[in-house]
């Protein structure tokens, strides 16, 4: 008897799905940094044994779309609902239950397993000042209660992903869950993505940590050259910005901030793919590009 599934993980931004991804896949599949917005794609990471192959999806985080780059993103999320075998719903200790309620409708009317993940627990304080010296005992009850109004079909597991706390069993509970069936991929596929994608996304995790505002938002990345051979990788990427005054603030002062993003995205490029990297980056202004159909097709925003 073989296993197999989807297990799509979906929710509102900067609750903890990139990170949960990660800990369940056991690979560095998805950005996960402290800012919101961080996902943009629909990632899979696969995790294989003898009997059960585990196809895991990070979404993006659902919010109420601004521009075409957020219209594509809540489209990979909604997609998500589509072709689960097993739906993980993510939410914190202070989220509003209620934000996204057009979202968490659907979810609602789902007649799949769907279990709600209720994370970043050990943030909850027993301080006396905190929720009128609520005990964190209490304050997860009552956190728990709410969800369970909202989704009384949903199963709730108390987590902490960024301390690895309940994914175990999670896990456990997963495999239970996932119906009999032949491998959708390779057993040894471990994701869906291919290297250039893990480039890009690395290059833009290091501009999200090291620049402040609305540039992290305005910059994608492509990969124009990707050379490999048995010992090292030859890479050139271009970093796209809309305005000429973000290209001045991403290379910076002689450079300076430019060589840092390139320094830091070339050290976790091989620690990524365990040889030596060479990387070259340029920057170029591609004006408005988050509300162009057309740019973000050739970006990969299509989730058709």
């Amino acid at each position: 008897m073989h296993k197999a599934g989807f297990v799509n993980i979906v929710g509102n931004p900067n609750v903890g799905k990139s990170t949960l991804m990660n800990q369940l896949v056991g690979e560095r599949i998805s950005i996960a940094t402290f800012k919101a917005q961080t996902t943009r794609h629909r990632i899979m990471g696969i995790v294989n044994t003898n009997d059960m192959q585990i196809v895991f999806s990070d979404t993006p985080g659902v919010l109420k779309p601004n521009y075409k780059l957020q219209e594509s993103m809540l489209a990979f999320s909604e997609s998500a609902l589509q072709d689960a075998d097993v739906l993980l719903y993510v939410t914190d200790v202070v989220e509003n239950p209620e934000k996204n309620m057009d979202f968490l409708e659907k979810v609602q009317k789902m007649s799949i397993p769907v279990i709600l993940l209720v994370n970043k627990i050990d943030s909850l304080t027993t301080d006396s000042s905190a929720k009128g010296g609520e005990s964190s005992q209490l304050m997860l009850a009552r956190i728990v209660e709410k969800w369970h109004t909202l989704l009384p079909n949903a199963e709730i597991l108390p987590i902490s992903a960024k301390n690895k706390f309940g994914v175990d069993m999670l896990l456990k509970r997963i495999k239970e869950l996932l119906p009999e069936s032949p491998a959708y991929f390779d057993k040894d596929q471990l994701t869906d993505k291919p290297a250039r994608f893990f480039v890009s996304e690395i290059i833009r995790e290091k501009i999200l940590l090291y620049y402040d505002k609305e540039i992290p938002y305005s910059v994608e990345v492509r990969v124009e050259r990707f050379k490999e051979t048995e010992k090292n990788i030859h890479i050139n990427a271009v970093i796209y910005v809309e305005r000429d005054s973000q290209k001045g603030i991403i290379i910076g002062h002689q450079g300076v901030a430019l060589k840092k993003v390139s320094t830091e995205s070339r050290k976790a490029l091989e620690k990524f793919f365990q040889k030596s990297i060479f990387l070259e980056t340029f920057v170029k202004v591609d004006k408005d590009w988050r509300s162009n159909q057309r740019e973000l097709d050739a970006f990969g925003y299509n989730p058709d």
